[in-house]
């Protein structure tokens, strides 16, 4: 991960603006592990602001499908909301009821993978060698998610981007940071998951906020796309 309908809208590859790409579209998710429910709104606002529209709560963070429910309705219009450490069809399930759409993986589960799609939801599910990747892609993904992306390097990615379909978006997720945008991106990242780099648990959303204002710039700078508003743009998730 159109602009308009981010929660509805489950199968672009890359941000559309009026007339075609908007070349501001930023492939960023936020990753919270270990948000709790009512650190949920100003944070997630806050993240908003800055200029991030894709949100994972990992399911291993206090009470996750109630803070998800929370950013759902607090932000479904504007945001895509969805979960991280997701290993359970049944998880699946329940996110869909809540009306999340984004389904984050640490590995490569068909199951999960299937399930995500069959409630029309956004998949990343996790690989590391081509193998996974290319199971990934038969199941259904819609991108994938590079983990732990730190010890393949921006050079296992080259090589990896080498065989993979150039509409299938990849994110560098697991110690990447705002240094090393530009060089994931020559690789053929599409974007990249953001973990402590952007939020630890005890956070005031004013610091996240500053965080995450930093790393759009970042960011926006290494594409060499020209700022124009923090709040402008809308990540393309895939799916």
């Amino acid at each position: 991960m159109t602009r308009p309908e981010p929660q509805t809208d489950h199968d672009t590859a890359t941000p559309k603006g009026p007339t075609g790409p908007d070349p501001r579209g930023r492939a960023l998710v936020a990753i919270l592990r270990g948000l709790t429910p009512d650190e949920a709104e100003p944070v997630g606002a806050a993240l908003l602001e800055a200029g991030i529209d894709t949100i994972e709560v990992p399911l291993n963070s206090p009470r996750p499908f109630d803070s998800i429910a929370r950013l759902v309705r607090a932000f479904s219009g504007r945001a895509r909301i969805g979960a991280g450490t997701v290993l359970d069809p049944e998880d699946v399930r329940r996110l869909a009821d809540i009306g999340a759409r984004l389904v984050v993986a640490p590995d490569c589960n068909p199951v999960v993978i299937r399930a995500a799609r069959l409630h029309d939801m956004a998949c990343l599910p996790g690989v590391f060698t081509a193998t996974e990747c290319f199971a990934a892609i038969r199941a259904g993904a819609t991108g994938l998610k590079l983990f732990p992306a730190a010890l393949c390097g921006p050079a296992g990615l080259g090589a990896l981007s080498a065989v993979l379909p150039p509409e299938m978006p990849v994110y560098a997720v697991g110690g990447v940071g705002p240094d090393d945008f530009a060089d994931w991106l020559a690789a053929g990242a599409a974007g990249f998951g953001l973990g402590t780099a952007l939020y630890r648990p005890g956070m005031t959303a004013a610091e996240v906020g500053a965080r995450a204002a930093r790393i759009v710039a970042a960011f926006d700078a290494a594409r060499g796309v020209e700022p124009a508003g923090a709040t402008q743009g809308r990540a393309p998730t895939p799916g």
